[in-house]
């Protein structure tokens, strides 16, 4: 009598990875360093192939029927990207490069165009130096004053401690949701509950919680959030930021030329959209952040892998928990 055993979710997940098929010194490769970047399904690398072989093309430029198709894939993705965090609308998703990007952003679009000298700044002693470094430039330029929350005796955020060092003066609170280093999750619904009481921005950094548990950007009230593909089984050189919508319809171009782009004008006389660009009529809200030509090593087809990434995170691991 033959038994057919079912798979372990373990080897369900190995056998959607190529890489994990090698070996290293006579071993199946064992691979524990996800938190940095993950390896890529077989539905994420053959999403990349049908692009190049079926549809490459430019997205929001050609008007022939691979443009067409790209710019559709394109769209799709934002979309799908927008109900798997469940954002308000598709306009609040803007592709970055990474999460870095997504940061430094909020901090120079934003933080430099909204801060003053006396306004405070606060962030973590746990967060990555993207999520440091931005506001310490932003803290020199403005004037403004950077705060840390210290750890408790357990290693995780000190709530009470943020509780006496916020005040009137705060105007952004950037956190990371969960640490990679230490493996605790942070309160951030209380964060920005918080927060909202002193009339603060919030910030958070989603990278290590985005690809393990669902996010919910409506019930979680933040400004912004990122994260990055790469940590969650996308290809590297994507990246996402979420904005409230009318939060973004209010910050400037961040990089001028490429997507932003509607029309450009010779001289200054004709109406434009745009206060630091008014010889341009810029694009709608999503397209006026994103710099495609600036993204590597291949600045347009991250995005379109996104539907394939999702719907296996979805499947494979988020269903488990």
């Amino acid at each position: 009598m033959i038994v057919n055993q079912e798979k372990t979710l373990a080897e369900k997940v190995r056998a959607d990875f190529p890489i994990l098929q090698r070996k290293v010194n006579g071993k199946p490769l064992v691979y524990f360093d996800n938190a940095e970047s993950s390896h890529k399904p077989s539905v994420v690398l053959n999403a990349l192939r049908d692009y190049y072989e079926q549809y490459n093309s430019n997205v929001h430029q050609s008007t022939h029927v691979l443009g067409k198709e790209a710019t559709e894939a394109y769209e799709a993705a934002r979309e799908k990207l927008a109900k798997f965090i469940n954002a308000a609308s598709p306009q609040e998703i803007i592709y970055t490069r990474n999460a870095t990007e997504g940061i430094n952003l909020v901090a120079y679009d934003w933080g430099i165009n909204n801060l003053t000298t006396g306004d405070e700044i606060i962030i973590s002693v746990m967060e990555h130096h993207s999520n440091i470094v931005p506001w310490q430039v932003v803290a020199q330029k403005t004037g403004a004053v950077l705060k840390f929350v210290e750890l408790n005796e357990n290693e995780e955020f000190n709530l009470e401690q943020f509780k006496t060092l916020i005040s009137d003066r705060t105007k952004l609170v950037s956190i990371l949701h969960l640490s990679s280093t230490l493996g605790c999750i942070n309160p951030v619904e209380e964060i920005i509950a918080i927060a909202r009481q002193k009339g603060s921005k919030v910030l958070i950094d989603t990278c290590q919680s985005l690809p393990h548990m669902p996010i919910d950007v409506q019930k979680m009230d933040c400004d912004w959030l990122v994260g990055s593909g790469y940590k969650m089984c996308g290809p590297t050189g994507i990246g996402l930021l979420y904005g409230k919508l009318e939060l973004l319809r209010s910050m400037p171009p961040f990089l001028t030329g490429g997507d932003m782009v509607a029309e450009v004008f010779r001289d200054r006389r004709r109406r434009a959209l745009c206060a630091i660009a008014p010889h341009t009529r810029i694009c709608p809200i999503s397209l006026k952040q994103e710099h495609r030509q600036l993204e590597m090593p291949s600045p347009l087809v991250q995005p379109l892998t996104t539907s394939a990434k999702l719907a296996w995170i979805k499947s494979m691991l988020m269903k488990q928990n």
